[in-house]
């Protein structure tokens, strides 16, 4: 990680990204807990320490999925929220999906509009990756919103595309590019 960031693989003025990390269940899982209601029905992080370890484990040792812990630096670093990237695709592709969402304490403060910055800067850079896709069912106006501030554009639409809380979902599907 580069000395200019400290811990974080990337930092702004009010948040840095790191990488999940065992040492983290407790707090992540606390912190989805209390934003269940936030999150339904659109996200279901994992609320349990055996969940939170499947889930960690999957992103740090799949090289086709990069995670990152959003901290916000006022409240001691502490996790605000969170920002993955997966089915991460090389070669002629190089793209990946977005998942993420903030905590009930972070949410609708602009935290996330920082930390998702941040992420495009990485996936362009580091990750040397060229596009970058969100899946976003239509009724989520707080994600809609939020890849809208940060550039992305809607390309599409897919009926029944992903299977989420016992029903396949209709999914609008935003992207951006290194170029945009």
């Amino acid at each position: 990680m580069p000395d200019d960031h400290g811990p974080y693989l990337a930092a702004g003025p009010r948040v840095g990204l790191r990488p999940f990390s065992p040492a983290d269940a407790e707090e992540f899982t606390a912190r989805a807990r209390e934003s269940r209601e936030l999150h339904r029905p659109w996200l279901f992080p994992p609320c349990t320490t055996e969940a939170y370890t499947a889930y960690a484990g999957a992103l740090v040792g799949d090289p086709a999925r990069a995670g990152f812990l959003v901290c916000e630096h006022a409240d001691g670093d502490r996790i605000a929220g969170f920002v993955n990237i997966n089915n991460i695709v090389r070669g002629a592709f190089r793209s990946g999906a977005l998942g993420y969402g903030a905590f009930a304490h972070a949410a609708g403060r602009g935290l996330l509009t920082e930390a998702l910055g941040l992420v495009l800067e990485h996936a362009f850079g580091p990750l040397e990756l060229h596009r970058l896709e969100a899946n976003i069912q239509p009724g989520n106006t707080a994600s809609r919103a939020l890849v809208r501030r940060a550039g992305f554009r809607l390309e599409g639409f897919s009926p029944a595309m992903l299977h989420i809380d016992g029903a396949w979902r209709d999914h609008e599907r935003w992207a951006i590019t290194a170029s945009d």
